[in-house]
């Protein structure tokens, strides 16, 4: 994505909160490019009159953490990250309307509210969206979250929710039902909506449409179950790992590949009668992008959802894009997240959309295990519950 890399000075507690309380939270911490995670005991401030202290009581891992670890996005070091956390609301700020203490939220990425593409409610294009959600501090340059010792980037995702407690925007706080089991509702935050939102508010496939999707980690089998939930008749699950081929096809696919065995792009054209009219690439990877494109019919349409390094660049055929292939780049769905969340709650209580198959949890003090089991492909979506 390209916004501005400018990080502003990270600033613990300014003069406003210097007079609020602090309390000690235990969060995991980032100090080197593809460091451990360890955990450490912290200050956590108040939350200011628009933000939300929540306890965190499940926060999944996602590939933007491990992206951003690794410095592959420029998020600046010591931090804490995570963002798909779920928990309940302890305190509020004096300007915080619609939430209470005692409300169960999901933790979702923030935006700015102001700006143009805020006001056309395009969320996930706000002018401010990577300092709301990678500067590692506020857009002020303050920070809620801070040490002793050294200065802790926090506010990731305006969050930091690999830790007991966050400190939350009420604008990126999203009240869910209380019925719901609030231990795996935390990466509908991002990874699930991510993959759900780009079939059903980017793609909006029509009911027997046809739908290949490459990758089949947490997002891409979210966009499984979101094709299957909206009514596609072919729904096409790319991926190299059989144990996850097989949960797409519970999960609703009706086809499955395996590129190491299989050319992609012949399959599906056999498969859809000339091309499918829909594709989601979730993996990042330049070459299979390029099979994503070159599989779809034309008229058909890609949703590139997998993230890449900063700078990375992709060939396509343009003529192949010129007789009417469309390419659409997805963040974060294209989510409202205050009503799309809520909707996908709903389709989990209806039995419709099965989250709790992707989930494994962890206690927070086995990050560390987590992230090792999250990269060796023998977990899909591993939440940590403090």
């Amino acid at each position: 994505m390209i916004y501005s890399t400018v990080i502003p000075k990270n600033i613990y507690c300014d003069a406003t909160d210097l007079r609020a309380s602090k309390m000690q939270v235990t969060a995991a911490v980032v100090r080197e490019a593809s460091g451990p995670f360890e955990l450490e005991s912290l200050e956590l401030c108040d939350p200011r009159a628009d933000e939300v202290l929540v306890r965190i009581v499940g926060a999944g891992i996602c590939h933007t953490d491990l992206i951003c670890r690794d410095q592959e996005y420029p998020v600046p070091l010591p931090i804490v990250l995570g963002h798909e956390g779920s928990g309940v609301v302890e305190a509020i700020g004096s300007d915080v309307a619609g939430l209470a203490p005692g409300d169960h939220v999901v933790l979702s990425f923030n935006s700015c509210g102001n700006c143009g593409n805020c006001g056309r409610g395009l969320l996930t294009r706000c002018d401010h969206l990577f300092e709301r959600n990678f500067s590692g501090a506020r857009p002020d340059g303050s920070n809620a979250l801070g040490s002793d010792t050294s200065s802790i980037n926090g506010h990731f995702f305006s969050q930091s929710s690999f830790s007991t407690y966050a400190i939350a925007n009420v604008r990126n706080a999203i009240k869910v039902d209380d019925a719901a089991p609030l231990e795996l509702l935390g990466p509908l935050g991002c990874g699930i909506q991510t993959g759900a939102g780009a079939v059903m508010n980017t793609l909006h496939p029509r009911a027997g449409s046809s739908i290949a999707i490459f990758g089949c980690g947490s997002v891409g089998l979210s966009a499984v179950m979101a094709a299957k939930a909206v009514g596609c008749g072919t729904i096409i699950a790319v991926e190299p790992n059989s144990a996850r081929r097989e949960l797409a096809k519970q999960l609703g696919a009706t086809h499955s590949i395996d590129p190491e065995t299989e050319n992609p792009t012949e399959k599906i054209g056999q498969l859809c009668g000339g091309g499918a009219e829909y594709s989601v690439e979730c993996t990042g990877n330049p070459n299979v992008f390029r099979q994503a494109v070159d599989c779809l019919s034309v008229s058909g349409t890609c949703a590139l959802v997998g993230a890449a390094a900063m700078g990375t660049e992709v060939q396509l055929d343009m003529n192949s894009i010129m007789f009417g292939r469309t390419v659409v780049g997805v963040i974060e769905g294209d989510s409202i997240p205050d009503q799309f969340i809520p909707k996908l709650v709903d389709l989990f209580q209806q039995g419709r959309f099965p989250i709790d198959q992707l989930i494994t949890f962890y206690p927070l003090a086995d990050i560390q295990s987590a992230v090792t089991d999250m990269e060796n492909g023998k977990v899909i979506k591993p939440v940590l519950r403090p």
